[in-house]
């Protein structure tokens, strides 16, 4: 028997099957297709990823360093109000490589990481999990483990089987890629789709992304074809997902848990998790004791300590997207300029670099 059956080998999984197998547990760790693909979320990150890799892996993964955003309430054509740093503030990254490179940490750390395993059942008992997996010989395995991890994304098939809430939200996110090399520093923002905004991330000799993310009652395909004909650009390549806002009231179970999408645990202003889901999977790891269920508990009040001011003070910063056009004017207009703050970190908005920052405002550089 396993002590951890790991659903999902996205980075949330794998940064926990890493960090569980380092503590001595036995772990397996299911994905339903190759690690990293199909594509569904954006590359674009801050320095902190850099903490979960190694530094050869920097140097394959990094696409561009990014300064800084330009913030726009209409088209590309229209006013924008830049924010940024003297130093990158974060970076655009090869997203299916992190994934691989993830997984392969946990390897190293003697995780079992199976790809084309595809989990079709999780069923709880008083001393163990019995998940039923599908194999690449399309034959249905049993597998038992003293818990399971659900990391299995943002319509996780592990919180409807242990009867978990679900996100406040989902989002209808749509991703597009063009081929045409740019170099830029800048990232553009615009608070163009209900409630949510679209943008446009430079990615270097990797080309450029196209993103737009908005509630699914909205024509979200029709807003993100209007976003690329103003930017007169064609994208090669589509993906599209769901984005979950606001995690549940409770993320365990008797013997079981969730990490990263499958717990909403993302950010509410630009609905990435990758950070978010990982720092959670430290706390899990460090947690967890498979042996005793009452530490499940530790790892509910242990992840929301982490992450819960992050997440309350981004909800807010989200609520101003819907504000009024000349309100989001004014405020753009009076804050925009070098900043100090974390991409990560609403947080941060009040530390002292950012503060030094507001009143010591001077011209963006070239």
């Amino acid at each position: 028997m396993y002590d951890f059956v790991v659903v999902g080998a996205g980075p949330p999984g794998s940064r926990f099957a890493r960090r569980a197998a380092e503590a001595g547990r036995d772990v397996v760790a299911f994905e339903k297709g190759t690690v990293g693909e199909p594509l569904a979320c954006s590359g674009h990150v801050s320095d902190d990823v850099w903490e979960y890799v190694s530094d050869d892996a920097r140097d394959e993964l990094l696409q561009n360093r990014v300064y800084g955003a330009r913030f726009h309430v209409d088209g590309p054509d229209s006013r924008a109000y830049p924010f940024y740093k003297r130093e990158p503030v974060s970076n655009v990254i090869d997203r299916v490589g992190l994934d691989r490179t993830l997984a392969e940490c946990a390897r190293e750390a003697g995780a079992d990481v199976r790809e084309n395993h595809t989990v079709v059942g999780v069923e709880e008992r008083s001393d163990r999990v019995v998940v039923e997996v599908r194999t690449p010989a399309d034959e249905v395995e049993e597998v038992e483990a003293r818990m399971v991890a659900g990391c299995d994304g943002p319509t996780s098939r592990v919180r409807r089987a242990l009867d978990l809430p679900e996100p406040d939200e989902l989002l209808h996110g749509v991703l597009g890629f063009n081929d045409a090399s740019d170099g830029g520093d800048l990232v553009d923002v615009h608070l163009t789709a209900p409630t949510f905004f679209a943008w446009r991330i430079p990615r270097g000799d990797a080309g450029v992304e196209y993103g737009l993310a908005a509630p699914p009652s909205e024509d979200v395909s029709a807003r993100f074809d209007r976003l690329t004909e103003a930017y007169g650009a064609t994208t090669d390549r589509r993906c599209s997902g769901a984005i979950p806002i606001g995690p549940p009231a409770r993320t365990t179970s008797d013997r079981g848990f969730l990490i990263g999408d499958a717990a909403a645990q993302t950010k509410p202003f630009t609905g990435g998790g990758i950070l978010y889901g990982m720092r959670a999977a430290d706390v899990a790891a460090a947690a967890i004791d498979p042996d005793d269920p009452s530490t499940l508990a530790d790892y509910e009040s242990g992840w929301r300590e982490e992450l819960s001011t992050e997440i309350r003070l981004g909800k807010a910063i989200r609520r101003c997207y819907s504000l009024p056009e000349p309100v989001q004017r004014v405020g753009l207009r009076a804050l925009s300029g070098e900043i100090g703050v974390h991409m990560d970190e609403p947080s941060s908005f009040f530390s002292a670099s950012n503060l030094r920052a507001l009143f010591s405002r001077s011209d963006p550089p070239n």
